[in-house]
């Protein structure tokens, strides 16, 4: 893994920016934490890869505020293809 950069998944609703970093802290620095509000998921940014590896490894599938995570390395969004656009045929 050489990415530091986690997604976190099957976040509960109620889960804070501070309090998903409190517990990634544990493995390491913590760059930067930031949840998609309403999505249940987020990304973790750790200082250094071999943290990413560690919190992935001890953190995926372990409950966090009543919710299973799931923790994985964080990849690229792929560029989705424009929708053709459709006009009315009269």
């Amino acid at each position: 893994m050489e990415s530091t950069k986690l997604y976190v998944g099957n976040l509960n609703y109620k889960t804070t920016e501070e309090t998903l970093k409190s517990h990634f802290v544990q493995y390491g620095e913590v760059t930067s934490v930031n949840i998609l509000k309403g999505r249940g998921f987020g990304f973790v940014e750790m200082g250094t890869a071999e943290a990413a590896m560690e919190a992935k490894n001890k953190l995926n599938g372990t409950e966090f505020e009543g919710r299973k995570l799931i923790v994985n390395e964080a990849k690229p969004r792929a560029d989705k293809p424009q929708a053709e656009r459709r006009f009315p045929k009269y």
